[in-house]
């Protein structure tokens, strides 16, 4: 899944593809790198704070031009909003799967609208504030079986949901690399996981750098995800990603 943040203030690639041109383009680079989906992204959910909420109104200002021309592109494309307004738009445009980082507990609207579209969901977990004290398994779980307790009662088939542990978001880099050690326990929930860790914060815990120079941890806290269990794989980096996955893909296969 290729990272594609129409916003002016996203934590690693803000402002670089505002410009629907530029979007285009490189939704069109990506594809070619080796992306199997498109996220979409027109709010900054940045986990680290600061970043500026905007209006639904404005998501749909700076999706209109963009979102419709890349899902001509031929590839499964999901919107990441929070906003039921904004992803019911985007369905109805072409995109294939909402991303909520909110997991369903945001927008009470939001899984009424997922089951009468029968669109997939990506629940992500999420905490308003982080607690270095919590079992941050044990909170990831519990939230876990909130939302689908959520996505039940809406009629939302299991089938159509993937389990996002949210690296970064509501946790200490300790915690981040603590989901990312024991994210195999979280197959219990019998769906695919998601783990998107591209250029986050915690790689700088242990590796001092800034976001653009993160491409090295990114693709070290995505194989070790890949090999616990995740299905789908977030970036920012696309071709050395999907290098990185084929090689230890391959050398896997001679276990």
């Amino acid at each position: 899944m290729g990272v594609l943040n129409i916003t002016p203030d996203s934590f690693s690639d803000g402002g670089q593809f505002i410009a629907p041109e530029h979007a285009l383009a490189q939704a069109r680079r990506m594809i070619a790198e080796g992306a199997d989906i498109i996220d979409i992204g027109a709010e900054s959910t940045r986990p680290y704070g600061s970043a500026e909420p905007v209006s639904a109104d404005e998501e749909l200002k700076r999706l209109r031009p963009v979102l419709p021309e890349v899902i001509s592109l031929g590839i499964p494309v999901s919107i990441d909003s929070m906003k039921s307004a904004v992803v019911g738009w985007a369905l109805e445009a072409g995109a294939s799967i909402a991303n909520d980082v909110w997991g369903l507990q945001r927008d009470p609207e939001m899984a009424g609208l997922l089951a009468v579209r029968h669109a997939p969901v990506i629940v992500m977990h999420n905490r308003d504030q982080v607690d270095a004290e919590i079992d941050i398994m044990q909170d990831v779980a519990a939230f876990f079986a909130r939302s689908l307790e959520i996505a039940a009662n809406a009629g939302i088939s299991p089938a159509n949901i993937v389990l996002d542990p949210g690296i970064g978001f509501g946790k200490t880099p300790e915690q981040s690399m603590t989901v990312l050690a024991r994210l195999d326990e979280l197959s219990a929930f019998g769906m695919p996981l998601l783990v998107g860790a591209s250029r986050k914060r915690f790689i700088s815990s242990a590796s001092p750098s800034q976001p653009h120079e993160r491409v090295g941890g990114s693709i070290a806290a995505h194989l070790i995800a890949a090999e616990r269990g995740a299905r789908i794989i977030r970036t920012h980096d696309v071709s050395e990603t999907v290098q990185a996955l084929r090689v230890a893909a391959a050398i896997w296969g001679k276990r």
